[in-house]
């Protein structure tokens, strides 16, 4: 077993089980005999002083009762948790457990335990057999032996009654007790022989019965020594203590008797107390006499040393001054503390006293005022002042003291220098602050940085100073440098906080914000080596209060945000004006054209974050927030500008002459913004994660850019426009170069169409190609020409074939490789279908068509039949049903061609004649 075996006794068995474990039962019993091993010992130890754990089992026989044990006790059953706790009997002896070598927690070593040694067995019940057979016997025996163990009791019984009294109380008492303690043996041993084998063991309970009754026997013996011994000394004391009230009684009655006789004596006495009053007064009028009668000639000489700064002997006569005068006073108080005439007959004579003190009052505070220059040129000189502060604190100590005893205290007193020295070192450093400001915003736009900067240097000297000289020459408990230290940072915050109420500027917030906040803070200033080791600044207070320093950010943030608002227009209006320039715009070192806008509002952006990069990073995020919400703004007027741009250039062509080179930099303008935004927002965010504005940046900056390559192929397609009206018409079945001019025009346009930045250039170029089929469809769909004949079907469908092959040389030299071939198969597609000779095989190829652009409408099939010109009435009807019967979804097309062809009106009025 691994466990505590005091976890499977039963809860009620645990204190019996634990007092057999001692030698004398009882584990809170004391050592009787405070001689043996110490004062106070425990059981344990006391055993030990009986029993000897060198001897072993050699023990004296009577002590050999204490040792033996056996007793019964209920443990729990381990082999079936559910069946209770069964009944065992311990039998055995106490014996000392060698070899544990335990120790206290000073290493002394302990003596051996006492351990039970012992063999446990369970108690079983007899059969019902065995019960029967010797219940007779059990009974007859039971009776002898309830007998023979009363016995004792009735003989004490009787003994005790026959020491009573005839009716008295204490006999009934024990006649009660001895009745109770025969029942109890009875029931006791009762419980012993409830079966029959337990009669073979009447011998061994009778010892067993006898040791305990030895061992209680001892312990009362062992008790009531100990309060014999208990009541001895008690009684000892309380005779000495009889002793000691008759000796004090007598003592008293002496002292009684002595001042009854002593009452007459103190009264006629009381002449000689006023004789020994006056006696001291004469006697402090005659050690005075000297100061009194030169009081004049000592007053005109302190007045000379004070002026020669001879500040310690110059004390030292005001203080023999003031000692005789007010020694004098007393002495008058004393003797008539209402005898006004006398005490200001005093004080009138002494009346230059008072000046004199004012006077070296004075010369003490200049010193102090002087201080920090003092202490590198004559440090002897601050150490005089702090000398005589010193002793002026002595002594209004000593006259504070005076006046709690006798109610008088001398004039002037306390002067408190002390106290005032400190306000006067205050006053000092709260001047030398305020001295630092030499100029104004009207003489210089940076005299706040200057005066901020002369301020910090100014006080880290001067706290160096402090910290190096000024130390020497102040008592240690003064701790003059800690003074120092909040004295400037009072005087600091108070100068603070008058400078933020003032109206300063935006610039002028920061380097405040800047200077409280990190600079105040900093190796610079009061973090500097030298201070640090002396002062904690993270104990200091700010400079500025938290609501004061919010005030002073969203001043700023109003204050930037509408000079930000104005920047941008001025650079705006800037840019609009080289929009009408007749020079090209500059180009990047990839030669695409740019102008200034871009790099103008980002450079902007750029300075006031580093600004507000300077007061901490949680403003730097407000800054970078109203930076970009105010590029939202920007942009919007922005992209209005652009479509003022263009509609003034669409309403005199020539003008500006560089419209296409400006328009193609501000496309470019829009890649540079993004570009900018995203460098801005990675050096100076600390998220990555897109926020709304940055949404809605990207959006507008987008819709610019497509707005502008709008513009531009709006200008090619009026130039082509003339060229695009040729198409399907006779003259260019005759032969015209509409197609040869619209592919060298586009092509010289996108010559200077290549300064795109990318991916504007390809969607531009996609774009142009997607409209310029679209116009090629339109012209077949407006049914300019019909041909007459299948040869000038077959003329009409190569020369769109050969122009499809145009276009797609020309978009694919444009578009760098890209496939093109779609678009330009539809003109083919449509030309397959002009080409079929055969008119009965003319509903496969229309399907041929539909099957490859599902966006194809009724209208431009009958558009189509309508160009070819062969197509009868019937045929028509039957090509239409047939299509509508087999319709094709356009939900999933890709790049739609035919969705934004409309047919004309003409054409649409005649589908309904065409089904009729």
């Amino acid at each position: 077993m691994h466990q505590n075996v005091f976890d499977y006794i039963h809860v009620e068995d645990r204190s019996e089980f634990q007092q057999q474990l001692h030698w004398a039962m009882k584990p809170e019993l004391q050592c009787p005999n405070p001689d043996i091993h110490s004062p106070t010992v425990t059981g344990e130890d006391f055993s030990v002083s009986l029993f000897s754990p060198e001897k072993g089992d050699d023990i004296p026989v009577e002590f050999q009762c204490f040792l033996q044990r056996c007793f019964i006790s209920r443990l729990r059953c381990l082999l079936d948790s559910t069946s209770g706790f069964l009944t065992m009997q311990f039998q055995g002896r106490l014996k000392f457990l060698q070899g544990q070598r335990r120790k206290t927690t000073s290493g002394a070593t302990l003596p051996p335990q006492l351990a039970l040694f012992c063999v446990a067995a369970p108690v079983v019940k007899p059969i019902i057999a065995e019960v029967k057979s010797r219940a007779t016997m059990i009974k007859s025996k039971q009776k002898n032996v309830t007998q023979s163990v009363a016995e004792p009791s009735c003989e004490r019984r009787h003994l005790n009654t026959g020491r009573m009294t005839d009716g008295g109380e204490p006999t009934i008492a024990m006649e009660e007790t001895d009745r109770e303690a025969v029942a109890t043996a009875a029931q006791r041993v009762a419980g012993m022989l409830q079966r029959s084998d337990q009669l073979d063991k009447v011998e061994q309970y009778r010892r067993r019965e006898a040791r305990k009754k030895a061992s209680v026997e001892a312990r009362l013996k062992a008790a009531i020594q100990s309060q014999l011994d208990g009541v001895r000394t008690g009684l000892c004391q309380l005779h000495t203590a009889l002793l000691d009230v008759k000796s004090i009684q007598g003592s008293l009655a002496d002292v009684s008797k002595d001042w009854r006789q002593s009452i007459n004596t103190i009264e006629n006495l009381k002449d000689v107390k006023e004789a020994v009053v006056q006696h001291s007064q004469l006697a402090s009028a005659v050690e005075n006499l000297k100061n009194i009668f030169s009081v004049p000639e000592i007053v005109r000489e302190t007045q000379e040393l004070i002026e020669q700064a001879e500040l310690l002997q110059a004390h030292r006569k005001l203080m023999d001054l003031e000692c005789s005068r007010d020694d004098l006073m007393y002495e008058q108080y004393r003797l008539d503390s209402r005898n006004t005439h006398d005490m200001n007959l005093i004080r009138n004579y002494f009346g230059e006293v008072q000046g004199l003190s004012e006077e070296l009052a004075k010369q003490l505070w200049m010193v102090l005022q002087r201080a920090i220059v003092t202490v590198r040129r004559d440090p002897t000189m601050l150490v005089s002042v702090v000398r005589i502060i010193e002793r002026e604190e002595k002594i209004d100590r000593r006259m504070l003291d005076r006046r709690r005893q006798t109610g008088f205290i001398p004039p002037g007193r306390p002067k408190a220098w002390k106290e005032h020295m400190f306000q006067v070192l205050e006053g000092t450093v709260c001047t030398r602050i305020e001295g630092t400001q030499s100029e104004t915003r009207e003489s210089d736009k940076m005299w706040l940085v200057r005066l901020l900067e002369i301020t910090r240097k100014y006080v880290l000297d001067d706290l160096t100073v402090v910290k190096n000289l000024m130390v020497q020459c102040f008592p240690p408990h003064y701790g003059i440098f800690r003074i120092f230290f909040d004295l400037y940072h009072r005087a600091l915050s108070a100068r603070i906080q008058e400078l933020a109420a003032e109206d300063l500027e935006a610039n002028e917030i920061v380097s405040l914000l800047t200077w409280v906040l990190n600079t105040y803070t900093s190796i610079e200033m009061m973090g500097h080596p030298e201070l640090a080791a002396e002062c904690d600044i993270n104990e200091l207070e700010p400079l500025l209060p938290q609501d004061m320093v919010d005030e002073l950010l969203h001043k700023y943030i109003q204050t930037i945000s509408s000079n930000i608002t104005g920047w941008l227009r001025k650079a705006l209006e800037t840019d609009k004006k080289d929009w009408k320039r007749d020079t090209e715009p500059d180009a990047d070192q990839d030669g695409y054209y740019q102008t200034s806008l871009p790099a103008i509002v980002f450079q902007m952006f750029e300075q006031n974050l580093q600004v507000a990069a300077q007061i901490n990073e949680t403003f730097k995020e407000q800054v970078l927030h109203l930076c970009l919400k105010q590029m939202t703004s920007f942009l919007q007027r922005y992209r209005e500008e652009t479509v003022v741009y263009k509609d003034e250039h669409l309403k005199y062509r020539q003008l500006p002459q560089c419209y296409v080179q400006y328009m193609i930099a501000i496309i470019n303008n829009c890649q540079t913004f993004k570009e900018s935004v995203n460098s801005l927002k990675k050096k100076y965010s600390l998220t990555t994660e897109p926020t709304q504005n940055d949404a809605a940046i990207d959006r507008t900056l987008s819709e610019v850019a497509k707005d502008g390559c709008q513009f531009l192929l709006d200008e090619v397609f009026l130039d082509l426009e003339h060229h695009l009206s040729e198409l399907l018409t006779r003259k260019w079945l005759g032969g015209c170069h509409a197609v040869d001019t619209i592919c060298v025009t586009v092509e010289d346009y996108f010559n200077d169409f290549a300064r795109i930045k990318k991916p504007y250039n390809t969607e531009m170029t996609s774009e142009a190609h997607r409209r310029v089929v679209v116009e090629y469809i339109k012209a077949v769909m407006q049914k300019r020409i019909t041909f007459k004949n299948a040869d000038e079907r077959k003329a009409g469908a190569d020369r769109m074939i050969k122009e499809a092959e145009q276009f797609k040389t020309l978009f694919g030299k444009l578009s760098a490789g890209e496939d093109t071939d779609r678009l330009c198969d539809s003109i083919t597609a449509i030309a397959e279908v002009f080409k079929l000779t055969d008119p009965s095989l003319l509903y496969l190829e229309v399907s041929t068509l539909v099957s490859k652009y599902p966006d194809i409408r009724e209208e431009h099939v009958l558009a189509l039949l309508a160009v070819r010109g062969d197509a009868n009435r019937d045929m028509r009807q039957t090509i239409i049903e047939t299509l509508n019967q087999s319709k094709v979804s356009v939900a999933a097309i890709t790049q739609p061609i035919f969705r934004d062809i409309t047919v004309p009106t003409i054409a649409s009025m005649a589908v309904p004649k065409l089904l009729k």
